[in-house]
């Protein structure tokens, strides 16, 4: 498994369309089905226009997700709504895109376990979500809701999505996913960090990153304040006999 350190949008651009590819040449050229769980939100796109596959988009259904679901032209249809609800056909998709989802929902192993089973055999997982175990995902989970649709206006670029809800349950980390996974039989291919949180790339970054390093510091660096961003390549093995839990 590869862990290291990339740019956010190494993940989209490189990595993860690039897995997307391959795994299109493994199928010898077969249409790729693919689901983006997080359709709404910031960054869930991939660059496949070559490969031409059928991409199916699922959310929540808040209003500014809806807007940028309704606005998107790549999608061939797209269902938004209660997530453990929402029609995810079990084993249609070659692969599943979870896009900065996992640590805005509740229940978030249950939808998990809902866009797993929607992969086929072999099929790809491609995870990006905000790390709880970062300084950044601490102080956007702890920060009061009316405090952080102010600091949304003041801090972070325009266009973005949000403020959308901080939940961060105890999965959405990499001990969290790494746990996961091993219950249910999947493999991480790869597993990258990033620095990719809104407020940082807004106007008032440099204030953000140190608030975020002097929140690391005072947790003695348990709360990671550089990175704030977890990236991983997870496959469902093609063994069928592969134990899931």
């Amino acid at each position: 498994m590869a862990s290291e350190v990339r740019s956010a949008s190494a993940f989209q651009d490189d990595v993860f369309s690039q897995r997307v590819r391959e795994q299109w040449t493994e199928q010898l050229g077969r249409r790729l089905d693919i689901l983006i769980a997080g359709c709404g939100g910031n960054g869930a796109t991939l660059d496949v226009d070559q490969c031409d596959p059928r991409i199916v988009g699922v959310d929540e259904d808040l209003p500014p997700l809806r807007a940028r679901t309704a606005a998107r032209e790549d999608l061939e249809s797209w269902s938004l709504g209660d997530l453990r609800l929402v029609p995810i056909p079990p084993r249609s998709f070659d692969v599943v895109y979870v896009c900065f989802l996992l640590e805005r929902v509740r229940n978030a192993e249950l939808i998990l376990d809902r866009l797993v089973d929607a992969l086929r055999p072999g099929g790809l997982l491609l995870l990006r979500m905000r790390d709880r175990g970062s300084a950044y995902g601490f102080c956007d989970r702890m920060t009061p809701e009316w405090l952080r649709r102010m600091l949304w206006r003041r801090l972070c670029p325009p266009g973005s999505v949000g403020p959308l809800p901080a939940v961060y349950e105890p999965v959405t980390s990499r001990a969290g996913i790494q746990a996961y996974c091993l219950k249910r039989g999947l493999m991480i291919a790869e597993d990258y960090s990033a620095m990719s949180g809104p407020a940082r790339r807004g106007p008032h970054a440099g204030l953000v990153g140190f608030v975020c390093r002097a929140v690391s510091a005072l947790t003695n660096g348990r709360l990671n304040g550089a990175e704030d961003e977890i990236a991983m390549v997870i496959r469902r093995p093609q063994n069928h006999f592969a134990r899931i839990i």
